[in-house]
C-alpha cells in the first residue's frame, strides 16, 4: 500500500506471528509513548502471540519505522480492540496516526468483517488525555459515559466505539465495551498452558 500526494512513500504491515526484530523496531515507538507502568511487558506480548490473540500493525515511512499498534479481536462482538497505538515521537502531528489507524480500519473490515473498533482512553482530566480523546473523535470514535476503574492501575478510563455500519453499532454503552476489553486483557495475562 503506498501514500497519497502529500506524504512520502510508506508501507503498512501486519502479523499475528512473533517476530523478534519487527517487535524490537516496534518496541522503541511503544517505550517512546509509554514510558511508564501500565503497559504490557515484552514477555507479556510475546505470549499473546504465542495465544494467537493479536497483531502488530506496523507503518515504515522509507527505511524507519514511524508507528505501530497492537490488536486483538473480539469475536463475541466482532470487533478489533485496539490495546496500544503509538506514532514516533518526530512524526507525530504529521498525519502518520491517522494514517495508520485508516490501515488498521481497513484491514479490520476486509479481513475480519469486523463491525468495528474498540479503544480504552484514560479519563482523568489532563491535556495530554483530552489530546488522545480529540485525536481518536477526529478518526470517527464515540465516547462513552461510564468510567471504568482497574483494580491494578490507579488511572480511571472510558471507552470508545467506532462502528462501520449506522445499522450495526457496537453498543454505545462503556460498561459493555468494557467487557470487551476485560475479556482481552484477562486473556493476555493469563499463563498459557503447558
Amino acid at each position: 500500500m503506498r501514500a497519497g500526494k502529500d506524504m512520502h512513500d510508506w508501507t503498512y504491515h501486519v502479523t499475528d506471528e512473533w517476530n523478534v526484530e519487527r517487535w524490537q523496531a516496534a518496541e522503541h515507538i511503544y517505550e517512546e509513548a509509554f514510558p511508564l507502568d501500565g503497559k504490557k511487558s515484552r514477555t507479556i506480548i510475546q505470549g499473546m502471540f504465542g495465544k494467537k490473540m493479536c497483531q502488530l500493525h506496523t507503518l515504515t515511512q522509507g527505511a524507519e519505522m514511524v508507528g505501530m499498534a497492537l490488536t486483538g479481536i473480539d469475536t463475541q462482538v466482532n470487533a478489533l480492540i485496539v490495546d496500544y497505538i503509538a506514532v514516533r515521537a518526530n512524526a507525530r502531528g504529521t498525519g502518520m496516526g491517522r494514517l495508520l489507524l485508516d490501515q488498521i480500519k481497513q484491514w479490520a473490515l476486509r479481513q475480519h468483517g469486523c463491525r468495528g473498533l474498540i479503544v480504552e482512553v484514560e479519563s482523568e482530566p489532563t491535556e495530554e488525555n483530552e489530546q488522545r480523546i480529540r485525536f481518536w473523535q477526529s478518526n470517527g470514535f464515540e465516547l462513552t459515559d461510564y468510567v471504568h476503574h482497574y483494580i491494578w492501575v490507579p488511572e480511571p478510563y472510558r471507552a470508545m466505539a467506532y462502528s462501520f455500519d449506522s445499522f450495526d453499532k457496537l453498543p454505545d454503552d462503556g460498561k459493555q465495551l468494557f467487557k470487551s476489553i476485560t475479556r482481552f486483557h484477562e486473556k493476555a495475562y493469563r499463563r498459557m498452558k503447558q
